[in-house]
């Protein structure tokens, strides 16, 4: 009965929804069996070598024995409840998921009761939410995703009672609400909520596949159409276009999918052939810092842990280089900081084949992603923490998860993140009262928030005014020659109406100091120019163009060299607005400049470390001479 009504129901969906009608498979064959429990990621035949790496292997262990303490650590604690937060529970979906993968792994691994118990008792629970939250349906992705990790790995060994509860959850409050159109525009976008909505839908369905097949194989092939939309956009280079913290959400959830229904089906449909999407593991790798922090433009935090999916990626690619900063993270960090990662069993699975003994360091120091948001990473080392890196980042300020930070960069050096990026503010403190907040329109409140717009960004501005969301940059050309690395970008589109061109160059000098070199021609009208860099220095001025920047024992020297007149300035970066998130001990520094109409200037800003001690004059990154053209073809 159950099977008929979820046809039915299907069918009529389609109908009104725009779905294919008579659930037609354009993946899976009608024949397809998905085999018997457990047909998720972890099958029996994959346990006995996961044991011998963590035999053989001391950072294996310390990864297992991460798990398996955090899962005894819920033998104590209560099981969760249904708490909203503004309109998420997602909190709660994501503790969902750690609890039960730890749990439901610890047993595979141990065949320990307790830990099979405590995992029937969780979902038991969840499985009397009222709802998992549908209106926001990433909530309701995770906790599918959670919930059919445990049925599914110890679908054996729960009572018939328990399994019936936490099936008909999975069922009802899962799969059956993505078949609402209320619920399901993930279906047709091109961001994360895609990866990660029809991976939880995907899962769930593998897991009670024997009470719904039909329902089960449409919402499977259903997924491997739509997740290909997202995965569009890493083309051609892999540089994920909502930056560095939603690859490691999206792409985490987009690898989940394609391992599992590779193992299941022995293809994962091209899907992982994709352009730009094995490439995207580099991207990533480049994007953290010899700090160990990300390049956090957009709406990512800069902050940077062990990573699971890496481990599929280097496996998958047979390129270890792409584990250089997660083998830091195993040999360098205490385990309890692997501890909140809910997707850490995985790396068990996907790390199997991997020699940890033999990871070495990428070979270029110089990448470059061009795409829906191209970005450039520029680094004197990968083993010195006190080398010199920077990150431009260009695009669209449109784009999803975007700020208004085109042509923004950061900068490090000696240990020390000079310029930095403030990062987004919390989505609940703006949505709450009311901030349209994922309204990415010109005249959105979005822009009205200091965090997003580029009066905040290590970026220019032009007579006050915010760039232009529709404006679309690329990097236009860069080289890593000895001596003069560099990315080189066009930013007029950024500033349409504002200037007539607006060229930016960033190069590392010598392997010494930074320079940013920015070439602009005015309009008919003279145009102010505000030139901005945030840093958490203390910031000390030396004379009209120079300011000496302080952290602990370290210093740099900001340095700006034209034959323009201007005022530096050095302001907190603080707002009027009360909503704002506040930005304690983080200064804006810069300068400010008229330029006369109809006018083409050019400013040279060195970034000095203290040891470089840079005096003389420094070649121009751009040229007055040659035309735009003839800078796009050189390279």
């Amino acid at each position: 009965m159950r099977t008929i009504k979820f046809l039915l129901l299907y069918i009529l969906l389609s109908l009104v929804g725009g779905i294919e009608a008579n659930a037609q498979l354009k993946h899976l064959d009608k024949t397809a069996n998905f085999g018997e429990h457990p047909r998720l990621l972890l099958f029996d035949s994959d346990i006995q070598q996961i044991k011998s790496n963590i035999e053989k292997n001391e950072l294996w262990r310390k990864i297992d024995d991460v798990i398996q303490s955090e899962a005894r650590k819920l033998f104590e604690v209560d099981a969760l409840k249904r708490v909203q937060k503004g309109r998420r529970i997602l909190e709660v979906s994501r503790e969902a998921l750690r609890r039960i993968f730890y749990l439901s792994y610890s047993y595979r691994m141990t065949s320990d009761e307790r830990f099979k118990a405590r995992a029937e008792k969780e979902m038991l629970a969840i499985a009397g939410f009222e709802d998992w939250n549908p209106s926001h349906f990433l909530d309701v992705a995770e906790m599918t995703l959670a919930m059919a990790i445990g049925y599914d790995w110890l679908y054996r060994d729960l009572p018939e009672s328990s399994k019936s509860e936490i099936k008909e959850a999975i069922i009802k409050k899962g799969i059956d609400t993505s078949f609402s159109t209320d619920n399901n525009s993930w279906l047709s976008s091109g961001h994360n909520w895609n990866q990660v909505c029809n991976t939880g839908m995907a899962y769930g369905a593998i897991a009670v596949y024997e009470d719904i097949p039909e329902i089960a194989k449409v919402v499977v092939d259903r997924a491997i159409s739509s997740i290909a939309l997202p995965m569009k956009g890493y083309a051609p280079d892999g540089a994920y276009p909502e930056g560095f913290t939603y690859w490691s959400y999206g792409t985490s959830f987009n690898v989940l999918f394609l391992s599992a229904i590779e193992k299941l089906f022995h293809t994962d449909f091209g899907l992982s052939s994709m352009e730009g999407f094995l490439p995207s593991a580099y991207f990533i790798e480049n994007m953290i810092t010899p700090s160990k922090e990300s390049f956090n433009y957009g709406d990512s935090g800069d902050a940077t842990s062990l990573n699971p999916t890496l481990f599929w990626f280097a496996d998958k690619m047979r390129d270890s280089t792409v584990l250089w900063s997660q083998y830091y993270y195993l040999t360098k960090k205490k385990s309890s900081s692997f501890t909140k990662n809910r997707i850490l069993p995985a790396l068990m699975i996907w790390g199997k084949n991997i020699d940890l003994d033999r990871i070495l360091p990428p070979s270029r120091n110089l990448w470059v992603g061009q795409g829906v948001t191209p970005v450039g990473s520029m680094r004197t080392s990968w083993t010195d923490s006190n080398a010199i890196f920077v990150g431009l980042k260009t695009g669209r300020a449109g784009a999803n998860h975007s700020h208004m930070d085109i042509g923004s960069f950061i900068m490090e050096a000696d240990g020390v993140r000079w310029a930095i990026d403030l990062g987004p503010q919390d989505y609940t403190s703006l949505e709450t009262i009311g901030i349209d907040l994922w309204n990415r329109k010109q005249n959105s409140q979005r822009w009205d928030v200091y965090r997003y717009n580029n009066f905040s960004h290590n970026t220019l501005a032009f007579d006050k005014k915010k760039q232009d969301v529709g404006g679309y940059t690329r990097i236009n050309s860069y080289g890593d020659s000895p001596g003069f690395m560099h990315l080189i970008s066009d930013l007029t589109n950024a500033y349409k109406g504002q200037v007539k061109s607006c060229w930016r160059g960033i190069a590392i000098v010598d392997n010494r100091f930074v320079v940013v070199q920015d070439e602009i021609e005015s309009l008919d009208k003279a145009t102010e120019l505000t030139w901005s860099m945030v840093t958490k220095a203390t910031v000390r001025k030396l004379d009209d163009y120079s300011l000496e920047l302080t952290e602990g024992t370290k210093k740099m020297i900001f340095r700006v060299e034209t034959n323009q007149k201007i005022k530096l300035k050095t302001a907190p970066a603080k707002s009027s607005n009360s909503y704002d998130a506040p930005n304690d001990g983080v200064t804006i520094i810069g300068f400010e400049t008229l330029i006369p109409a109809s006018t083409q200037v050019n400013y040279c800003v060195k970034l000095i470390p203290q040891k470089a001690k840079a005096k003389y004059k420094t070649t121009c990154l751009l040229y007055t001479s040659p035309s735009p053209r003839d800078r796009q073809k050189s390279r």
